[in-house]
C-alpha cells in the first residue's frame, strides 16, 4: 500500500497547484479498484474515524427519554423524538430537507422500528441509515467518535471518493487520514491491496494528482 509519505507528497502536490479560491477547499481522495466483479454485489458502506480533523461531521441522534435528554446535554446537533419522527411521516419534503442537513444519524433502539418505518426509505439509499445505541451506552462516546468520522461508500462501481479534510490543515495530518482510509478500505476488499490499482488526491476544484509513482514511470 502507498506510504504516509508519498501521500504527503501529492497532498503538497494538489495543494501547491490549485488556484486560491474565496472558500476553503476540501482535500478529496478518490480509490480506483481492480480485478473486482461490480455485478456480484461489491459494495462499500463503512464508517472511518479520522485521527486528525478539523471540522467535526455533522449527527443527529433520534431518542426520547433518558437518552433524549443525554444526547441534549451532550450537544448533538440535533435530537429528534417520537412527535418530530411522526411529522416527517405526513411530509416527505421536509423529511428529504431534514436527512440532507446531517452526516450522520444515532437512534435509541427502542425507536428504530418508527425511524425504519417513517425514514428508512429516504436514509437507506443514502447511506445514512442510523447507527444503534445501547440504552446504557455512552451517548458522549459515540458523538465523539462519529464527529471525527467520514462515510465511504461505493456501490457497483470501481471508485470511490471521500473527503480527508481541508486546505487549512497540514500536508502530514491530511496524510495520516488519507492512509487510515486506504487501510480500513483494504481490508474491505476481496484481495486486499492486490485490488488497489490507483489513488488520487486533489482538491475541491483543483486538478487530480495521481500517485506519485504513476506518474514518475509515465514520464520516464
Amino acid at each position: 500500500m502507498i506510504t504516509e509519505a508519498k501521500l504527503e507528497e501529492m497532498i503538497n502536490q494538489a495543494k501547491t497547484s490549485t488556484k486560491q479560491r474565496k472558500f476553503k477547499q476540501s482535500i478529496e481522495m478518490i480509490i480506483v479498484f481492480k480485478d473486482i466483479d461490480v455485478k456480484k454485489g461489491f459494495a462499500l458502506n463503512e464508517v472511518v474515524q479520522l485521527p486528525k480533523t478539523s471540522s467535526p461531521a455533522t449527527v443527529c441522534i433520534m431518542a426520547t427519554g433518558d437518552m433524549g435528554q443525554k444526547a441534549k446535554e451532550a450537544k448533538a446537533d440535533a435530537v429528534v423524538g417520537s412527535e418530530e419522527l411522526d411529522r416527517f411521516a405526513a411530509n416527505k419534503r421536509a423529511s428529504r430537507k431534514f436527512i440532507n442537513k446531517y452526516d450522520f444519524f444515532l437512534a435509541d433502539t427502542q425507536i428504530m422500528p418508527v425511524v425504519g418505518k417513517v425514514l428508512g426509505q429516504l436514509l437507506g439509499p443514502r447511506g445514512k441509515m442510523p447507527t444503534p445505541v445501547p440504552f446504557n451506552a455512552s451517548v458522549e462516546s459515540f458523538l465523539q467518535r462519529f464527529r471525527s468520522s467520514i462515510k465511504v461508500r461505493s456501490r457497483a462501481s470501481l471508485a470511490m471518493s471521500c473527503k480527508i479534510g481541508d486546505e487549512s490543515m497540514e500536508n502530514a495530518d491530511l496524510a495520516i487520514n488519507a492512509h487510515a482510509v486506504l487501510s480500513a478500505v483494504e481490508k474491505k476488499l476481496p484481495s486486499g491491496e492486490k485490488n488497489l490499482k490507483r489513488v488520487i488526491i486533489k482538491t475541491t476544484m483543483g486538478k487530480p494528482v495521481k500517485q506519485i509513482e504513476e506518474v514518475r514511470k509515465k514520464n520516464a
